[in-house]
């Protein structure tokens, strides 16, 4: 995919230029030979007396990040510490924040996927500052983007090129979106992109159709108000669909 070959290619090159410096010749004269070589002349224009200090300057690599337009935070919500008689969002907690590519695939290469957490967790990316909460005040009036799996780990992808897209801006209209998060369950797995003014029609079916382009997607996605949400919780009916 273009978007995670983008975001890779910057991590990789820096990957494969320490390589090769590790496996170069350590000797950094190449004339210079071993007991019993004759030490050779120097030719027309060379600088003698060089230090050392200057001769390793070309093999030396400036390791530098890759920033991101918005820095984003992860959030989990550990299904062991969910109660029915807690309020919604108790358990929530903030893990990390990123704002380069580099701090992207240090914690993401290092967390668990969907497919291996806990039935009932739900795992949140959400651009800094913005809590996944239909409270925030960003959120309030949003609405969500979503994909069921119904076969567990076959969300891993989704999610995984969902955030690409996300935190690389390939949505046109991305100035609209709160972040993504993956829905965990016995029976079924969801992927769901948030976004800030559901009233935006315009807005909302760009990114539903391009999400759909990012994910080679072609089965129908709905979107459906926080609002419908809040008041008929599962039987909110869906007011675009792509």
């Amino acid at each position: 995919m273009v978007v995670e070959e983008a975001l890779k290619s910057a991590t990789t090159e820096e990957e494969s230029n320490t390589n090769i410096n590790m496996i170069a010749n350590p000797n950094p004269n190449p004339r210079a030979g071993g007991a019993g070589e004759e030490d050779e002349e120097p030719e027309e224009g060379e600088i003698v007396g060089e230090d050392e200090d200057s001769k390793q300057t070309g093999t030396e690599v400036v390791h530098q990040s890759h920033p991101l337009e918005h820095s984003w935070t992860f959030w989990f919500d550990n299904p062991a510490a969910k109660s029915k008689q807690a309020a919604w969002g108790s358990s929530l907690r903030p893990i990390y924040t990123f704002s380069t590519v580099e701090e992207f695939w240090s914690v993401y290469n290092n967390i668990h996927h969907p497919s291996k957490l806990l039935v009932g967790a739900d795992f949140y990316c959400f651009k800094h500052q913005i809590e996944p909460k239909w409270e925030d005040p960003v959120c309030a009036n949003g609405g969500k983007w979503t994909i069921t799996f119904f076969n567990r780990g076959k969300s891993d992808t989704c999610w995984l090129y969902t955030l690409l897209a996300m935190i690389g801006e390939q949505f046109d209209r991305g100035d609209e979106i709160c972040g993504a998060v993956v829905n965990v369950r016995a029976r079924q797995e969801k992927v769901s992109v948030w976004t800030k003014n559901a009233s935006n029609e315009a807005a909302q079916l760009s990114i539903g159709k391009q999400w759909k382009e990012f994910l080679d997607y072609n089965d129908t996605i709905g979107f459906i108000f926080h609002d419908d949400a809040k008041k008929l919780d599962k039987n909110a009916k869906n007011r675009y669909t792509v």
